[in-house]
Parts: structure tokens; sequence; C-alpha cells
């Protein structure tokens, strides 16, 4: 896999931040011999421009990968801490440079023991999570869109299955409605079966009444008739000498009987 060019500019920088230092170191070490070093100090100021221009040429990429995402926000975070150090030892530089800062060898051992750090492995990785740890960019972009596009799956069939609930209980809405209108129909239906029914028991009583009081009279003409018959017979029984008193009696109280229950149905009431 090439290397990140971000890397490659960073390490040159650092190298140019290193001999920046050894000139310095060089140039003091003639002014306290009261010599002169014109020819380093040009250098010197050749390499802090460069630095300066290198230090910048870092910044921009940084800006661009970290706005195309093709870095993740903890390693930019870890590049910029790693920019930050360059631009300390930049402003350190220069105060030296100018003799108004710090010894040039504590600057050199400063530059040194950084790229000590970066010879060993970096702290900053042990802060990656497992699944980003040795990989390059490359990969990491792809690992990246690989979870977006399987985030995109989940939130489809999340979706889907949104619909689907939605449309069951839309359907199920509608058969309740089918089934409260099917209750309505057969609370009419029995509402109008049961008038019917009182009105038919009307009817039947009606009619009950009617056959009984049809009967009544039936039976008080058949009473009737066979009294006119008794009655009718009566005299010539009656001038028979050959029936005898108590015979005449019975007659008698069966024609008062009869009498009486004519009179107990023209009274019995009908309605």
């Amino acid at each position: 896999m090439a290397p990140d060019p971000w890397f490659s500019t960073y390490d040159s920088t650092c190298q140019i931040a290193q001999e920046i230092a050894e000139k310095i170191q060089q140039r003091n070490q003639y002014e306290r011999k009261g010599e002169k070093a014109p020819k380093l100090t040009v250098t010197i100021r050749a390499l802090l421009q460069n630095l300066k221009e290198k230090i910048a040429l870092l910044k921009d990429l940084l800006l661009r990968a970290v706005a195309t995402h093709q870095i993740t926000q903890l390693e930019g975070d870890r590049r910029q801490n790693l920019l930050d150090d360059l631009v300390t030892r930049e402003r350190l530089l220069l105060a030296s440079f100018k003799n108004e800062g710090a010894e040039p060898d504590l600057i050199r051992s400063s530059l040194m023991s950084e790229e000590a750090k970066r010879g060993a492995p970096n702290p900053w990785l042990f802060e990656e999570p497992e699944e980003t740890r040795g990989l390059g960019f490359d990969e990491i972009r792809q690992q990246q869109q690989k979870i977006i596009q399987e985030q995109d799956a989940g939130l489809d069939a999340l979706s889907s299955i949104v619909s689907r609930q939605k449309q069951m209980g839309q359907e199920i809405g509608n058969e309740l409605d089918e089934q409260n209108e099917i209750i309505d129909d057969l609370a009419n239906l029995v509402e109008n079966t049961d008038e019917k029914l009182r009105t038919e028991t009307r009817r039947v009583n009606v009619v009950d009444r009617k056959s009984t009081s049809c009967g009544l009279f039936f039976l008080l003409e058949k009473v009737m008739n066979k009294a006119g018959l008794m009655i009718k017979s009566l005299p010539e029984q009656w001038l028979r000498s050959d029936l005898h008193p108590s015979q005449q009696a019975g007659m008698i109280m069966v024609i008062l009987l009869l009498l009486v229950a004519i009179v107990v149905v023209a009274v019995w009431p009908t309605n």
C-alpha cells in the first residue's frame, strides 16, 4: 500500500526541524569562539522558511482529508496534535535563531526524543478501536462505507416492517368497521323481529279470545236448541199418565238447570 502523503510530508518536516536545530548549535559554537558564520545564518534562515511552508502544507492536507472524510475524526485529532507540536518546535527554533529562547541543545534533545517516540509504537493508536487499528486510510474508508451501507439496509428493512405494520393496522381497522356494520344490521334485524313477534302475539291473543267467544256462543246455541226440544216435548210427556211424580220432578229440575246454564253463558264476559 502506498504511504500516506501527509505522514511523508510530516517526516520530512521533522527532519528539517532537526537540521535547523543542529545548524543553530553550530552557529552558536562559532559565535562563542568569536567567529562569524554567515553561511550558516543564511542556511538556517532558508531552512526556517522551508519549515514554515511544510507546516502550512501539512495544515492544508489535514483540512482536505477531514473535509472529504478520508480519515476518521479520531485520526484527524491525532494529526492535529502532531501538527501543533511542529508549530511549537518552529517557534522555539525561531526564538533560538534570534537568541531569544531556549538553548539549541535543549531544542535538539527535544527533537531527538520526539523522533525516538515516532520510532516507538504511537500512543494515539491505542485509543483507536480494534476494528480500525492497523488499517490504512483507504481500508478505513471502505469499512466506513460498508457500515453505512449496512445501516442503510437496516433502515430500509425497518421502513418495510413499519409499512407492513401500518398496512395491517389499516386492514384491521377496515375489518372492525365492517364488523360494526354487521352488528348494527343484526341489532336492527333483532329489533324488527322482536316488534313483529309482539305484533303476532297480540294477533294470536285476539284470535284466541275470538275463538273462545265463538265456542261459548256455539255451546250456548246447542244448549238452547236442546232446551227448546225438551221444552217442546214437555207438554206431551207431562200429559202422559204413566209418569211417576218423581220423574216429573226430575224433568223440571233438568229444565231449571238448562235455564241456569243459558243465563250463565249469556252473562259470561267474552272480551
